[in-house]
This record gives C-alpha cells, structure tokens and sequence, in this order.
C-alpha cells in the first residue's frame, strides 16, 4: 500500500505522520514544491519511527513526480492556506490551478489511483478534479465533511459535559462558513437524541461554533488548522487502503442523490477498496433539504468562477 501526499506543509505532514504511525501503509511519499522541505519532513518523521513503533517507509521528493509511481492513494493538500479573514472561496484562483497541474502529474504516474481533495476551496477543487483527470467518480473524494463532522462532535462534547466517545453527529453540505449543514436532529449521545440533554438554544449554538470551526482556528493561529485535518484524511486513507466500509460524510459527485446532479457536496458515503463504494442517501427534514439546497447554490457559485 503505497500513499502519496501532496503539500509537505503542515496539513500534509500530520497527515503523513498518523498514516505512518496508523502502520497500515507501506510507503509514504511527501511531495513538495519547495527544495529539500518534503526531503526534510521525511527525515525528520523517519526518526520517530523507533519512538512512535511504525515500519511506515517515508520518502520525501522535490516536484518529482515520477517517485509517486504505483500510489494506491493519493492526498491533494497543495495550494495556499487561508489567512484571517479570508474565506476559502478566495483561494479559488490561486489553488484551482495548482489542483489542476498536480491532480494531472498524480495521474500520469498512477492512473488507477484514488485521490482525496484537501485543498480549499474543497468542494470546488474535488469538483475540478472530476472534470479535468480522467479517474471515475468513485476515486475522486473530498475530505471536508469527516474534518466537520469531527469539529460538530468536539462542540457536542463539550455542551453535554460528555466523553467525546460518547457523541455521534454528521455535517453535511459544502465545506464552508456558511455550507455546512450540521444535522443536530440527528445528533445521539450514546443512541440517545442530544436533544434529550440539552436546550434548542445551546444546540443552535453547538452548530453555529461548527460552521465557523475553521475560521475561529485560523483567527486564533494565523493560518489554518492541521492536527485535525491531518486526522481526517488519515482516516479516510486508512478506510479505503483496510477496505473498511466506514461511513463519513465527504465531497462526491452527485447524480440524482438528493436530487442534484453535477455538483459535488458533502454527503455520506461508504469508504472501501474502490473508494466511494456507495452514496448514503439520508431521509432530510423540510429545513436540511432548504439548507442543503441553499448550500449547493453557494457551492455551484464558486465552481462558476472556475475556468474549465
């Protein structure tokens, strides 16, 4: 199982570093633009192995692509990070093209490889993706949804005073500010609904601390989050590579699901060996399906700018 990650910089190596120390992979290539960074990420993850108990192979490469040769799976983290302020739709036409470029280089030298989409803007990027590389809708996914979802259940956690183990919620919608759709009718502490321990108007809270999860760690950091995002791809990588057949929310190409077409979205979906083994569709309640329809309109207006 060999796993190639695009972005040697922070988003990218935590997620080089927990599929590694996760030890399901064989290889890791971390792949930067920079001379010698992803060489010296590498390294210096390598000399955790003995610390952190993991046989995971790290190479590190400098714009070569024919390194990533044979990748089962490949990690889309390139592209600028959102600064305070700016919103992920901003980063459209600096990341757009270089998505394209890398996404087309990944392709070349592993055709029958699943991609993952980190970069931001994540739907719209995954959505460029599916319309530039060749690869069936099955192995293009963004990973938007599982770092939501994993920030919904930290603000339900903590309004229930509960053990995160305990807390189960899904986001899904497009991956931003304003597009997630947390489903806090569904949300369950241990099968039990949230709504049983804690008010409407703490739980409206919980989702609006959800949907600006991002933005309120890029307004504390300077820059944008990474332990957590390296957490979630590392997450779906191992899905797909163990053949697990867990379910996340993640951006996938719609045909009909939830009664859109050409557009990718967060919904949730079933992770196996083929990637996207099937799309979950989820019975919505009047208000979700008016947030979901408001979402994708704010999603098909980013890929709108996009020029394909």
């Amino acid at each position: 199982m060999k796993v190639t990650v695009v972005g040697a910089g922070a988003v990218g190596a935590s997620c080089a570093e927990y599929i590694a120390i996760k030890n399901f992979a064989s290889e890791v290539v971390l792949l930067d633009i920079k001379e010698g960074y992803a060489e010296g990420k590498a390294m210096d993850l390598m000399q955790t192995a003995s610390l952190n108990g993991f046989d995971t192979k790290i190479t590190g490469v400098t714009n070569d692509y024919s390194k990533t040769a044979g990748s089962d799976i490949c990690v889309i983290t390139s592209g600028i990070p959102r600064k305070p302020g700016m919103t992920r739709e901003e980063l459209i036409g600096i990341n757009a093209g270089i998505v394209k470029d890398v996404s087309s280089n990944l392709v070349k030298n592993s055709p029958k490889t699943i991609i993952i989409v980190v970069s931001n803007p994540m739907d719209t990027m995954a959505y460029l993706v599916h319309k530039t590389s060749g690869l069936d809708k099955n192995k293009i996914i963004g990973m938007g949804g599982a770092l939501d979802s994993a920030r919904f259940k930290y603000r339900l956690a903590e309004a229930l005073d509960a053990p995160i183990s305990d807390v189960d919620g899904m986001v899904i919608g497009g991956h931003s500010d304003t597009g997630m759709v947390p489903l806090t009718r569904l949300a369950t502490r241990n099968s039990v609904p949230v709504s049983k321990f804690i008010s409407e108007e703490r739980l409206n809270q919980v989702m609006e601390d959800t949907k600006v999860g991002g933005a309120t760690l890029t307004k504390l950091l300077g820059t944008s989050a990474w332990y957590a995002p390296g957490a979630a791809v590392s997450a779906l990588v191992q899905a797909i590579a163990c053949d697990q057949k867990k379910m996340f929310p993640c951006s996938v190409m719609l045909d009909g699901e939830y009664g859109m077409k050409d557009i990718c979205i967060g919904a949730p979906v079933i992770l196996g060996r083929n990637g996207i083994e099937k799309i979950v569709e989820l019975e919505l309640n009047d208000a979700e399906k008016a947030h979901m329809k408001e979402s994708a309109e704010g999603v098909r207006s980013v890929n709108d700018l996009l020029e394909l």
